[in-house]
């Protein structure tokens, strides 16, 4: 039990260190323009 709690908790860590460092580095920046995109091809 205390693996599976040990695991679980890292993985989470991990996950919200890659979401912390995709918003650093500006990948939710700009949502809109690839859907505007596609209407004007």
């Amino acid at each position: 039990m205390f693996i599976l709690i040990s695991v679980s908790i890292l993985l989470a860590t991990c996950f919200l260190l890659a979401f912390i460092w995709a918003t650093k580095s500006g990948q939710f920046d700009d949502c809109e323009t690839p859907a505007i995109k596609v209407l004007i091809d």
